[in-house]
């Protein structure tokens, strides 16, 4: 059957691919989440609560949340109307917290020399000359003028089929795409874009001639995240994202990982060891929290290498989403806590792990603190 002229427009694709696309780490829309009459109602409501509306009636849910205090981690699964599940370990995608994986490596090639943080795109990958490129810094910042992401044919396919919406975008689309598009004269406030980190992820192939998936899986394991790696589409809670072996759009959002080791990660956090310390230094000065984020004390004051950092609470965080997983890691230096929420609920179900992994954080702090 031929179909209708301009069915398939571009601008209905991407609209509709849009409902499956990464979810941004500070642009998850609260109100469509919660609702404004309930939103109103958040800020009252202690940690606990939230994951007790969150898990009302909720069959399948296994919400893990851990916590480092006082030197010392601890974890809890909970499930449908927040009864405490057994003590196992759950394979979750962490979605865009990969984004601080990737910053990482950035960074450990920053220290090596490889690359030059001020330095532009185009000094390590070959690309048209007529064209204006971000530096390295505005592409860990989200102030590289890149949108979220940019269209391209496979989107089309995903959509219809259900499967994650960057699948089969090759690298040499993204670098095609690259080479198109010019940020000269472009808005460089704060935009959160998945695209910038798809081409981070290439500046590291290039500088190291490594794929993405060896260099990540190879650090995680070093970091003694063993459990941690590339989604293979395997774990125990199924409705994993396909990726395939040369998507660009890894390095934005494609790692699983479990409680214990994403602990590790936060206690790496907090040691600020190795290449941790300079991703978390400040590279950018955004102030670019919504109003809505305001009522909830979440903060995106500033930028370091992919860490969002809050600057009146001295908190640095990050979260993640997929169409079926959400999740949280947000850290205090000055008191030494930190907080991981690892959810299996879609980011548009109640309330996400960033709201009740902020205010866990939030009371922590308060107990840490003298009066």
């Amino acid at each position: 059957m031929a179909l209708k002229k301009g069915f398939f427009t571009k601008k209905r694709v991407i609209a509709a691919a849009a409902v499956l696309v990464l979810t941004a780490a500070a642009v998850t829309v609260l109100l469509n989440i919660y609702g404004k009459k309930q939103l109103e109602e958040i800020p009252s409501m202690s940690a606990m609560d939230c994951l007790g509306y969150t898990l009302k009636d909720c069959e399948s849910a296994a919400v893990t949340v851990g916590i480092i205090q006082n030197g010392e981690s601890s974890w809890t699964v909970y499930g449908k109307d927040c009864t405490v599940l057994p003590h196992e370990t759950h394979t979750y995608e962490i979605g865009s917290l990969t984004k601080t994986v990737t910053a990482a490596l950035i960074a450990g090639a920053v220290q090596e020399g490889l690359l030059d943080i001020d330095g532009t795109v185009d000094r390590y990958i070959g690309l048209p000359e007529n064209n204006t490129y971000p530096t390295i810094r505005e592409l860990l910042t989200h102030t590289s003028g890149y949108n979220e992401y940019y269209f391209e044919s496979p989107m089309i396919g995903n959509f219809f089929s259900g499967r994650n919406s960057f699948c089969g975008i090759t690298d040499e689309m993204l670098l095609s795409t690259l080479g198109r598009i010019s940020t000269e004269g472009s808005d460089k406030s704060w935009r959160y874009s998945n695209f910038g980190f798809a081409v981070l992820g290439q500046l590291l192939e290039k500088v190291t001639a490594r794929e993405y998936t060896d260099i990540v899986n190879g650090f995680l394991s070093e970091l003694g995240m063993r459990s941690s790696h590339i989604s293979t589409g395997e774990g125990d809670l199924g409705a994993y994202w396909d990726w395939m072996p040369e998507d660009a759009y890894m390095p934005a959002g494609a790692i699983v990982s479990n409680i214990e080791d994403m602990l590790v990660y936060a206690q790496h956090q907090l040691d600020g060891d190795g290449v941790f310390g300079l991703a978390h230094d400040v590279l950018k000065e955004v102030y670019a929290t919504p109003e809505s984020y305001e009522m909830l004390d979440m903060r995106v004051d500033a930028m370091g290498m992919a860490w969002i950092i809050d600057n009146e609470h001295g908190f640095i965080w990050h979260n993640g989403a997929t169409g079926a997983y959400n999740s949280y890691l947000g850290f205090c230096p000055e008191t030494q806590t930190a907080v991981v929420v690892l959810s299996d609920l879609s980011p548009g179900y109640k309330i996400p792990a960033t709201v009740i992994g902020i205010k866990l954080l939030m009371e922590m702090q308060h107990d840490a603190l003298p009066e």
